[in-house]
């Protein structure tokens, strides 16, 4: 299974919303998940540290025919005993080998969860991942310009997870109705949540409300 969580602008919290999915979907498969940055912050939110000369999606996919059959294997981190990681790597992911790089990725026994960043490129790799995915997630807060600008992005999703803030006048069912599309989590942004982050532990002690808002989506 594939999924990937993009977003239409930045700060929307893509990464801490797929960094809980791989956790959560970790825990329920027996051989683990693997997480898949394009975006480039997975590693620090999963708690690894910050290496920016590690190798990872963006030299696979300038790699071409020179890749092992194990290349990808050989690019993962493990987080914890049930979530594996690669990185994003140097440079900017190349988009044309990325259909090749997604339907590996779907074909992998383990369930594979996608970061991919901000969305706004019709050409981009991470288009590519998002269509190619069992399940596109737009990650959105529930305010018009987010919500303009995920109108006009250059795919659809296939479910959305709601980023929820105090004193927003746009709620759940407004962004359903507006986007056409189901609301498959609502998030509430916690102190807890960004502690955890914080403190590298998200990989290990993920936050219980978090856990119990993303159970549905996951």
């Amino acid at each position: 299974m594939l999924v990937c969580c993009w977003s239409s602008k930045g700060g929307s919290g893509t990464t801490v919303i797929a960094a809980a999915l791989t956790v959560l979907l970790g825990r329920r498969s027996p051989a683990g998940a693997l997480a898949v940055d394009l975006a480039g912050d997975l590693p620090v939110v999963l708690g690894l540290a910050d290496d920016p000369d590690t190798a990872g999606v963006c030299e696979w996919l300038d790699g071409g025919a020179l890749v092992p059959a194990d290349g990808l294997a050989r690019l993962e981190r493990r987080v914890s005993p049930d979530v594996a990681l690669v990185p994003r790597g140097r440079g900017s992911p190349s988009a044309a080998r990325a259909p090749a790089l997604a339907g590996l990725l779907a074909a992998d026994g383990r369930p594979v969860v996608v970061d991919a960043g901000v969305v706004d490129d019709a050409a981009s790799a991470a288009v590519a991942f998002a269509a190619r995915a069992d399940h596109s997630l737009l990650v959105v807060r529930p305010c018009f310009l987010a919500l303009r600008r995920a109108l006009h992005a250059p795919l659809r999703p296939t479910g959305v997870v709601v980023i929820v803030e105090d004193g927003r006048a746009i709620d759940a069912l407004d962004v359903e109705e507006a986007l056409g599309v189901p609301v498959r989590a609502e998030v509430h942004v916690t102190p807890q949540v960004a502690r955890a982050v914080d403190a590298g532990l998200f990989a290990h002690r993920l936050p219980r409300s978090l856990e119990r808002e993303l159970a549905r989506a996951a």
